[in-house]
């Protein structure tokens, strides 16, 4: 009776191990990295939108009938911590991939980690050229348009303008370095007559509105590049409109655009900006009413640019995991180069040559609409129309 007592309780526990290993291989985890509590007017919409997209990928089946599972993480603002966070959702988690990321010098450090460690890493939101390019590798995509599109975008814009002498105010880290050289360099080709008479570098979150514009103020621009966004940007606007820097003169601004930097702006919002963001409330398309509706069905809310990030980042990563049919790394990324998917904004396509993916951007001009910021005149520009040639890229990105 002994013995058949024990070889019961031992088949009871391999048939529990089984079940364990059987319910392991029904799903599929990602890890997911953000800055959720140093940046929550983006993150908070960017998790809303991923967790949509989660939902809607196991409603349809999962990725080859295997549950999605998203393990999420907050670094807390700190490359260190990121890293710390990867290697957790790596070793412990057993995660089949990386994704997201918001600050460049944050998604940099996660793109050397995955490099070092061979793990598959989308991107979501760092802008910075070198993540694709000058420190760009065979294990990192990005989803978000560079700092080099969204420049170019502008630069377009900004090229019409009579203004020669242009003033830069930018975060003094990896993002709005990366923006104002890019900015500068395609701008100058373009138009060689203009010259830069000021540059103002605050720290990322910290700025001194009040010095910064009496500086600027004192260069005398005609136009002034603006890449501050976040509290930095209501800080910048509040002391630039009370002292009257913006007035006269043209100004062209990375994402001042999106919701989640151009609400809080309110009543203050400067007029005719030249500016990338999402006007959600005047895209007509059958992809965006689509994710629009499912959005504000979920959350009784609008979508910021956030949302759509995370809930794109989401769906890429279910398409390129069902394509490889694999969680190998080798595998997902010979799935990603030169896969194309729809998107709110239309179909997109992971470049192999430097794995950037070609979600546009709108472009468009600020303006006070009924007491609140909305951007005027908008239009999408496609991504692929604003990415150098793969020749040109092969000088910028170091061999595999």
């Amino acid at each position: 009776m002994r013995r058949r007592h024990v070889l019961g309780a031992g088949l009871a526990i391999a048939v529990a191990g089984m079940a364990g290993s059987a319910m392991a291989q029904s799903e599929i985890k990602i890890g997911e990295i953000n800055s959720y509590s140093l940046l929550p007017a983006f993150t908070e919409p960017y998790r809303k939108g991923w967790q949509l997209a989660v939902e809607e990928v196991n409603a349809a089946g999962g990725i080859n009938g295997k549950k999605l599972v998203v393990i999420s993480k907050d670094d807390g603002g700190k490359p260190a911590d990121a890293q710390t966070a990867a290697n957790e959702l790596v070793s412990s988690e057993n995660v089949a991939m990386l994704t997201g990321t918001f600050l460049s010098n944050i998604g940099l450090a996660v793109s050397d980690f995955a490099n070092q460690k061979k793990v598959f890493f989308l991107a979501a939101e760092p802008l910075t050229d070198a993540i694709t390019w000058s420190k760009g590798n065979r294990y990192t995509f990005r989803l978000r348009p560079s700092n080099y599109m969204q420049a170019a975008m502008l630069v377009e814009e900004a090229a019409k303008l009579p203004a020669k002498r242009w003033a830069t105010i930018a975060p003094n880290y990896e993002y709005g370095q990366s923006a104002v050289a890019v900015f500068k360099k395609l701008m100058s080709e373009k138009r060689p007559d203009i010259q830069w008479v000021d540059e103002q570098w605050p720290p990322q979150g910290k700025i001194d509105a009040g010095p910064v514009v009496q500086a600027v103020a004192a260069a005398n621009p005609e136009a002034i590049l603006n890449v501050t966004f976040g509290a930095d940007l209501v800080k910048l606007v509040r002391e630039g409109n009370t002292r009257g820097l913006f007035k006269g003169r043209s100004v062209v601004s990375f994402l001042t655009g999106e919701p989640e930097y151009l609400d809080p702006l309110k009543e203050e919002t400067p007029e005719g900006w030249i500016v990338t963001g999402y006007p959600w409330y005047d895209i007509k398309t059958p992809d965006h009413d689509k994710f629009l509706k499912a959005y504000q069905a979920k959350y009784s809310d609008y979508p910021r640019l956030g949302s759509i990030v995370g809930y794109q980042t989401i769906k890429a990563a279910a398409a390129i995991l069902a394509k490889a049919n694999s969680t190998d790394p080798e595998k997902l990324i010979a799935a990603t180069e030169g896969l194309s998917m729809p998107s709110p904004f239309g179909e997109i396509t992971f470049r192999k040559i430097d794995h950037q993916s070609t979600l546009g951007a709108y472009v468009g001009k600020t303006a006070l609409k009924d007491g609140k910021g909305v951007m005027v005149n908008s239009v999408y520009r496609k991504g692929a129309d604003y990415l150098p040639g793969d020749a040109e890229v092969a000088k910028l990105r170091p061999k595999d």
